[in-house]
């Protein structure tokens, strides 16, 4: 499974406007420029998802001087699962499973088509557990520090 460029690019431009706005839920807005200059995002395409994301109430727009966008809710209550479903519709593995889609040679006969829900609901499940919050922190960095020698150790050098 790999994510479309513009869910990608979603992901992206939340983190940085978690960052911006200081993952707080009413922080000031932001400018979709600046979130586009930031990101390394193209303007036209920050300025279409900055849409998306507003219509599917992840981001509020505002106009005019002191205008910009901002967090619709705080970002630790925004997932993964909620910024890709903002742009790509719902998480489906496979065509299939989407009502009305009739496009699959081995319908009617497909073993493992009931059971795709299941296999999705798996997958957005993991996706909706990362927050926003979480993404727009700074990464932690895992070191284990090596275990003490033990008296009788022989130590090499």
């Amino acid at each position: 499974m790999r994510l479309s460029n513009l869910a990608d690019y979603a992901v992206v431009l939340m983190s940085a406007a978690a960052r911006q706005c200081g993952s707080h839920y009413g922080s000031g807005p932001i400018h979709a420029g600046m979130l586009a200059e930031q990101t390394g995002i193209p303007g036209p395409t920050a300025q279409k998802l900055v849409s998306q994301l507003a219509r599917a109430g992840l981001l509020v727009a505002s106009r005019g001087s002191g205008g910009g966008v901002r967090l619709a809710r705080p970002a630790a209550a925004i997932n993964v699962a909620d910024i890709i479903e903002a742009v790509e519709g719902p998480i489906a593995l496979t065509s299939c499973v989407a009502e009305g889609r009739h496009d699959c040679s081995l319908e009617g006969s497909c073993k493992v088509q009931p059971h795709w829900g299941v296999v999705n609901g798996a997958v957005r499940g993991a996706l909706a557990n990362i927050s926003l919050a979480s993404l727009a922190a700074a990464p932690k960095l895992s070191f284990t520090p090596p275990a003490p020698a033990l008296a009788g150790d022989e130590i090499r050098i």
